[in-house]
């Protein structure tokens, strides 16, 4: 007795494999159909079946447009039924994306993060006042807590300072001001440390009877 055999290297390649090869043979059927009701009937149909394949995605928005849109790219775009929805253009799912431009770093300190950059320069269009010297030095203190979380070592506050006014092109120069920053210990939570008790001492005491 002699069997054929069918391997997946010689069938035809799957468009979307999470259906499997019977909704695609069935897709391949219906643009097969001359009679444009029976052709329309048949997708209907395996639209329906697709939608049964996939139950987890009936709260997506636009589950079925989204089906439709499946049924048409498995069909290679073949397929010319009465869709509820615009066909998709091949040419369009098919294009490019444009290239992401490579971030460019606003300093070369980058243990303060690239939103520091936008905080300074939001600061600078405050009114003058206290209000706009107090944000002056929220950001030093958080420059402060950034520098002390990539270096885990103490830094003097002018070193804060001069790298500030360097951020703001000069700017904000509070050198001169000879306010101190926070601590270092109310910028750096400490960890908690856990020891690991001896067995002795983790196990239950008996419970004794009066």
């Amino acid at each position: 007795m002699e069997f054929d055999l069918e391997y997946n290297t010689e069938r035809p390649h799957l468009i979307i494999p999470e259906y499997g090869r019977h909704i695609q043979k069935l897709i391949d059927n219906c643009i097969a159909i001359d009679d444009v009701e029976e052709r329309n009937k048949m997708a209907k149909a395996i639209v329906d079946v697709m939608g049964n394949l996939q139950p987890h995605l009936r709260d997506v928005p636009d589950f079925k447009h989204m089906l439709w849109d499946q049924l048409f790219i498995m069909s290679d775009f073949k397929l010319e039924v009465d869709s509820p929805y615009v066909k998709p253009d091949r040419e369009e799912l098919q294009a490019k994306p444009e290239k992401l431009a490579y971030p460019n770093y606003a300093s070369k300190y980058r243990f303060y993060g690239n939103n520091i950059q936008t905080m300074i320069n939001s600061a600078l269009t405050w009114e003058e006042g206290e209000a706009r010297e107090a944000l002056y030095f929220a950001i030093a203190n958080h420059m402060k807590k950034c520098y002390l979380n990539w270096n885990k070592d103490t830094v003097d506050d002018e070193v804060i300072y001069s790298h500030l006014k360097e951020l703001s092109k000069g700017k904000i120069d509070l050198i001169t001001k000879n306010e101190p920053l926070s601590e270092v210990k109310d910028l750096i939570k400490k960890r908690k440390t856990t020891t690991n008790k001896p067995r002795q001492e983790q196990r239950k005491k008996p419970f004794k009877s009066k």
